[in-house]
């Protein structure tokens, strides 16, 4: 089983990346329950904009794309900027969606039977927002999204330190992450042993 992380930090490699920080605990987390991980930084790649799974040459998102078919749970992660999620995890989420008309062998979408979880850091108010956004956004194209699957930590309002600059001991962040990867990783074993019916929800 692995989970793939899609990490929207504005900030390509090897710059320092909060979000990035957040995701290495739910790594322990999902290593711990057997659990493969990747990280892949967006911003390292050339994510062209359109609702093509392929927009040609230059364009990297199809290897990407590939990654997110090979995985079992996906994690969308953003900071936030102006209370949302990042320009590029926006980019992310428009080329998922111009794939999910691609159907499996049952006639459902390819994203079904796949779970979907959210991570979030910045130290202003957002965090709910940008959850909120990608969850639905997983949902409506075919992610399973557990209860409780959306970890983050906001630090104070305005200029001050984010998440690595921290102790990185907030309670409700660790708790949140620890569930999430708990919830993500029984969802996915389930939909795994159990996958959805094509009862109902086919479009061929």
């Amino acid at each position: 089983m692995k989970a793939l992380f899609l990490n929207g930090s504005l900030k390509p490699s090897p710059a320092l990346s909060h979000t990035s920080g957040l995701l290495e605990e739910a790594a322990e987390w999902f290593t711990k329950l057997g659990v493969e991980t990747e990280e892949i930084r967006l911003a390292d790649y050339r994510i062209l904009p359109g609702m093509e799974k392929d927009l040609g040459e230059g364009d990297e998102w199809p290897q990407l794309l590939e990654k997110v078919m090979e995985a079992n749970i996906l994690i969308m992660a953003t900071p936030i900027w102006i209370g949302e999620k990042s320009s590029v995890a926006t980019l992310a989420m428009e080329r998922l969606y111009a794939a999910s008309s691609d159907l499996n062998e049952h006639g459902q979408s390819i994203y079904y039977n796949k779970v979907g979880g959210a991570v979030v850091t910045g130290n202003e108010d957002g965090a709910k927002e940008s959850a909120k956004s990608i969850l639905y956004g997983l949902s409506h194209i075919g992610f399973t999204v557990p209860p409780n699957v959306d970890a983050y930590w906001v630090g104070e309002a305005g200029p001050g330190p984010s998440y690595l600059e921290t102790d990185r001991d907030n309670t409700f962040t660790r708790q949140n992450t620890k569930i999430m990867c708990y919830n993500l990783v029984h969802f996915a074993r389930m939909l795994q042993k159990h996958p959805i019916p094509a009862e109902g929800n086919t479009r061929n």
